[in-house]
Parts: structure tokens; C-alpha cells; sequence
């Protein structure tokens, strides 16, 4: 599948429309200094009203597959309970035009917008979380399940649960200890695990059930890691090794890892390691916690940007090399590493044997409409072109890749960086909202049609 990627909040815009309850996004990025220069997701791209359009421009971009998000007070004001038929209307009315196009729709129940109601009854922190967010999958599969067959459930808990229930850098901007927070993670991996269950309960299609946690991606080093924007080379076994064992590590009492999120989700326990770090701090597992947790995945989807790079220290210990001076950045200063769509979805397929799909992928540029009325993001074409020659040495490798979502399909919200950022394939006139297809977009075009021969082409 070749798809592009978008969420709800970040394109949406609507915030009030048509019945729709309030998000914690709504409601804490009006708070002063939450969000470069007072930025909102009040009209964003105003997707909500400009959906057709935004549908036909995937269709011309050849896209076949697209993942969006629900926002999910949108559907229920209140988080629960009464049904906003407008607004589950809009999803009726996308996932259609969408078919209508030829392109899949692959839905993300849950990207980071909260209600604000059901925030005020304790958000994750709450144990009945995991009932409120089964609820809401119901109907989301009650409605769009005759039609929509790829379901995502929750999108980068490492996020959600780390900088916006952690630091307080996120919506709502609660400072929780770490004890709290690893409960609000374990209520929402319960609502992973029931939503799973009710999407495979109540969809009429047979649904193919994954979810999307960010990749924490470590690469071994090689001679070649940092020529240009990295060169594959052949690192040594115990390189190799190191970056593996971190990859799977829990190192520090953060969120930035993937054991301790996918292991009770797909294994049906949290790591050995990360209990013994985390100590009296770990949540207290009921009975059936990690029967629930624990549900089949069709897919496992990653979003990578970049990675850390690690070698064997002398006794074998990962061991981190920094990036040098110069070494190629985006606009949002994140390190380019295109051996990221290598070894990530490597590492992660070894241990879950899961497919693997990247449901995000792409970069922040400083991107402008020139003169002639065109936007000549090169910097993005060579970014894409790098990352998904490792993606495809990886399939030829025996990873078992099953799709790939460029992030983004239009330049949008990005959180807390507001309309700082780019990362669209379309440019968006944010005083307009006039859409403009870059010139990445006619390549990644070139690229699908030829389902991938065309990345051998070194030509823009």
C-alpha cells in the first residue's frame, strides 16, 4: 500500500461544527505559551469542509491507500453516551469518497485529541477509560465497519503518554509522576486491547486490526553511517547485536522505548527489565489485564523519522555514537538517518513477527511557492527517495513490509509547533487554504505507479 498520512486535529479544523464536544487540544492550545505564537486547530486545513477536494488531490497523487484519524468528541461530544450523527456523518460521507477514488481508508480511532469531557473525569488516569474507549469503537465499527477494513487504535503512546501526561509540553498539560503515568499507560493499552476486540466483534468486514506506536529506532554503526546523509555499509555482528539490544531495551525511566508498550500487547507481559527498573512504580496487573492487552495484530505500524546510533562498548554494552557536527538535518532540526526504514522495521519484525507497515514517515522543510507558481522541494524528494531504498532493501532482506503513509499529505498543525512547520506533500496557504501539489508529490506519484522502480531513478 502507498499511502499518505494525516490526523484529525492537525487538518480537520471545524472545532465547534455541527455538534461536535470539545478535545484537549480544543481547550489547552489556547493557553498562553502551549503553542508557537497562540496557534489553534480551530480551521487548521479546514478538512472538514473541503474533504472532496482534499480526496480528488489524493486520486491525482495516485495514492491507494490513506490514513486519516476520528476525532473522537467529533463523534461523541461527550466522550460517551449520545451519538452526534453530523458528525459520525463526516467520516460516512470521507470513508465513501475515499472508496469512490480508489484509495483504502485506513482509520486511527485514537490520535492524541481527548475529549475534554471525559478528561475531566480523570482522562487515562481513569480505569473506566478503556470502557469509554470501547464504546467509541463500537460505533465507529458499527458504522464504517461494512466499508473500512484497516483499523488502527492508538497512535504513539510514547507521545501521549510521555511529553502530554509528563512534561506538560502536550495537551492537557498535566505533570504526572511516574507511577501515574505507567497506570494511565496500562488503562490505555486495556483500551488497545478492547477495541481490538470490538472491532473484530462488530465490523461486517473482516477487519485487519493494527496500531501505530512511534518506532524508537536504533541502527548500528558502520564506516559509511555519516558520509552525506548515510551510505549502507556492513556493520560488524557485535554493532549489530548492540543496536538490536537497545532497540528492545527498557534503559531509563521514560517513555521512550518499545518494549514496554508492544510486549504486553503482542508477548501478553511487560519486560522483565523494564519491571525491574520501573519497581513499585509499575502498574498492579488485575486478573484478565493481559488477556485484554494481549489481542492478534494484523499489522504493526511505525512511525519513524530518525534514530539513535549505537555500537558494542569494550564488555559489549550498547554503547551511543552522536551524530557530527554537519551531519543533515530538517527543519525541525531531527537528524537524517535513512537506514531508519532499515533496521527499525528489521529489529521490531525479528522480535514480533508481526508485518510491518510504516504508517509515518517524512520530514519538515522550508518549503515556499516560487516565483513560477510552483513548490521545488527537492530536499523532500531526496528524503523520501533515501529512507525508502532501506525500506525496500529491508522487504528484499525478509522483513515482511506491508505498506508505506508519507507524513503528510498537506501541511498542517503540527502541535505544539503550530503552522511553524512543513511536512506536507501538498502546500497549504494557511490565510487561504489554498492547496498547491509539490513537487514531491508528483514524484511520490512516479514512484507508486511504478510500485517502487522508479526510486532506481536519481532524477527528480
Amino acid at each position: 500500500m502507498w499511502g499518505a498520512a494525516t490526523s484529525a486535529y492537525q487538518i480537520e479544523g471545524g472545532w465547534n461544527a455541527d455538534g461536535k464536544g470539545p478535545s484537549v487540544w480544543d481547550m489547552t492550545s489556547r493557553h498562553a505559551g502551549m503553542v508557537h505564537e497562540g496557534h489553534t486547530g480551530d480551521i487548521a486545513c479546514d478538512h472538514y469542509h473541503r474533504y472532496e477536494d482534499d480526496v480528488k488531490l489524493m486520486q491525482n497523487m495516485g495514492l491507494n491507500a490513506y490514513r486519516f484519524s476520528v476525532a473522537w468528541s467529533r463523534v461523541l461530544p461527550d466522550g460517551t453516551g449520545r451519538v452526534n450523527g453530523a458528525g459520525l456523518g463526516f467520516y460516512d460521507r470521507l470513508v465513501d469518497s475515499l472508496l469512490a477514488a480508489g484509495v483504502e481508508p485506513w482509520l486511527t480511532l485514537f490520535h492524541w485529541d481527548f475529549p475534554q469531557r471525559l478528561h475531566e473525569k480523570g482522562n487515562w488516569l481513569n480505569r473506566d477509560s478503556a470502557q469509554w474507549f470501547e464504546e467509541y469503537a463500537q460505533v465507529m465499527a458499527d458504522r464504517l465497519g461494512d466499508r473500512v477494513t484497516h483499523w488502527m487504535t492508538l497512535n504513539e503512546p510514547q507521545i501521549f503518554l510521555g511529553p502530554s501526561e509528563g512534561e506538560g509540553f502536550h495537551p492537557p498539560g498535566n505533570k504526572l509522576n511516574h507511577s501515574q503515568r505507567l497506570l494511565a499507560a496500562h488503562h490505555a493499552l486495556l483500551a488497545h486491547g478492547r477495541a481490538a476486540q470490538v472491532i473484530r466483534a462488530r465490523a461486517k468486514k473482516p477487519p485487519q486490526v493494527g496500531w501505530a506506536p512511534i518506532g524508537r529506532i536504533k541502527v548500528p554503526w558502520h564506516a559509511g553511517l555519516f558520509a552525506g546523509a548515510g551510505k549502507p555499509g556492513v556493520p560488524s555482528a557485535a554493532d549489530i547485536d548492540a543496536a538490536r539490544r537497545r532497540t528492545h531495551e527498557v534503559p531509563f525511566k521514560d517513555f521512550w522505548n518499545n518494549a514496554w508498550f508492544a510486549d504486553p500487547a503482542i508477548l501478553g507481559h511487560y519486560p522483565e527489565d523494564g519491571l525491574r527498573l520501573y519497581g513499585d512504580d509499575a502498574p498492579k496487573v488485575l486478573p484478565g489485564d493481559m488477556e485484554t492487552i494481549r489481542q492478534t495484530l494484523d499489522f504493526y505500524g511505525i512511525n519513524v523519522y530518525d534514530a539513535e546510533v549505537f555500537r558494542a562498548g569494550p564488555d559489549g554494552t550498547p554503547q551511543r555514537v552522536h551524530f557530527p557536527p554537519g551531519h543533515p538535518q530538517n527543519a525541525l532540526r531531527w537528524f537524517i538517518i535513512p537506514e531508519a526504514l532499515y533496521w527499525g522495521p528489521k529489529f521490531l519484525y525479528e522480535r514480533y513477527k508481526v508485518p510491518m507497515v510504516i504508517t509515518e514517515n517524512g520530514m519538515s522543510g522550508l518549503d515556499w511557492i516560487d516565483a513560477a507558481g510552483r513548490v521545488r522541494d527537492f530536499g523532500r524528494i531526496d528524503y523520501t527517495r533515501r529512507y525508502l531504498l532501506e525500506l525496500r532493501r529491508a522487504a528484499r532482506d525478509g522483513t515482511d513490509i506491508r505498506g508505506y503513509f508519507h507524513w503528510s499529505l498537506l501541511d498542517n498543525f503540527e502541535w505544539q509547533q503550530g503552522y511553524k512547520e512543513r511536512f506536507g506533500l501538498i502546500h497549504v496557504d494557511f490565510k487561504t487554504l489554498a492547496r498547491t501539489p509539490k513537487e514531491s508529490s508528483r514524484w511520490y506519484k512516479r514512484v507508486i505507479e511504478s510500485n517502487g522502480a522508479a526510486l532506481d531513478d536519481t532524477a527528480a
